[in-house]
């Protein structure tokens, strides 16, 4: 399922939050409000910038935690049935 567009991937984006939410709460906290920004290649892009929010960037990908993203990459496997890379910008 590699050839999965962004409007797939935001369709199903709650199944994988909801995913990761049953396996790890604090994983699904640095997750919940990221916007999905494109998908190429078995990568998923990702955003947490917001002007309507905080009228800026708020990414703090520097204090997250490895095994949170690696939990989500597994979760979006599960999902979509592929594995995929998850950046963040």
């Amino acid at each position: 399922m590699s050839d999965l567009t962004i409007d797939a991937v935001k369709a199903r984006w709650n199944d994988v939050l909801d995913a990761v939410l049953d396996r790890d709460r604090i994983a699904w906290l640095a997750f919940f409000d990221a916007r999905i920004v494109s998908v190429s290649d078995r990568v998923i892009t990702i955003s947490f910038a917001d002007v309507v929010k905080l009228g800026g960037d708020h990414n703090f990908s520097m204090a997250r935690n490895p095994k949170h993203l690696a939990l989500l990459q597994e979760e979006i496997a599960h999902v979509f049935g592929a594995p995929f890379e998850v950046h963040e910008i």
